[in-house]
């Protein structure tokens, strides 16, 4: 079974969450700060990081900047705020998904079962004799090693990102909305979702594109969505 880290200064909370997951089966590590989480996270290797924003000694967003340098697995992001500038900020500097305080049992463990898939995907590999690769002029995705290429140079994206480019990689051309990119990835009603997917679209033009403001692949469709150029 995954392993998850749960770190925020509110040992309460840690310990409501530990017992919500551990009731699903899964191993988790605790921690009270940020640097608590960044040193785990190097020792342990969890499947996935619950991380709270504000905390003494390194905040969720810096200790989430940290953990990127090293490792791509998915990250929750705990708020207690619900207006979409902290949403913004989490999934700005590399968190996968956020959930807001106070927060439903069954919500939260709907989300992490949701992450750790996307993420077990990535990982995982296809039967040998599929199809598997899709290549658009100087971009190239094998979805059996799970490797990205631009102009031959191979790029790391985290689960969600790498969901998206596959989603376009296999209908490259076909304008997507936000709503549809949202209910394709994450699985659940798009409520909201034209912030949390313009992250995300920036985060891979960014990867992808040599000049991420005039981009040659991800285009935008004015007041439609997005798409794939061919």
């Amino acid at each position: 079974m995954s392993k998850i880290l749960v770190c925020d200064d509110d040992k309460e909370i840690v310990e409501a969450i530990a017992i919500y997951l551990e009731q699903e089966g899964y191993t988790i590590f605790k921690a009270y700060d940020g640097r608590q989480a960044v040193d785990l996270m190097k020792k342990e290797d969890p499947d996935l990081l619950i991380i709270d924003v504000m905390m003494p000694k390194l905040d969720g967003i810096h200790a989430t900047l940290l953990i990127r340098e090293f490792s791509t697995v998915p990250i929750l992001v705990l708020s207690a705020k619900s207006e979409d500038a902290d949403k913004i900020l989490g999934l700005n500097v590399g968190a996968d998904d956020y959930i807001t305080k106070p927060f439903n049992p069954l919500e939260l463990i709907a989300r992490v079962k949701s992450a750790l898939r996307r993420f077990q995907t990535l990982g995982g590999s296809k039967k040998s004799g599929e199809e598997n690769e899709y290549v658009v002029r100087g971009l190239k995705l094998n979805d059996e090693s799970k490797q990205v290429f631009v102009d031959g140079e191979e790029i790391r994206l985290t689960p969600i990102e790498y969901q998206i480019l596959l989603l376009f990689m296999k209908n490259p051309g076909r304008v997507y909305s936000s709503e549809q990119i949202y209910e394709n990835i994450w699985q659940e009603d798009a409520y909201g979702a034209e912030n949390t997917v313009a992250v995300h679209i920036r985060h891979i033009r960014e990867k992808i594109e040599i000049n991420p403001k005039d981009p040659r692949y991800l285009k935008v469709v004015w007041g439609v969505g997005y798409k794939l150029e061919k």
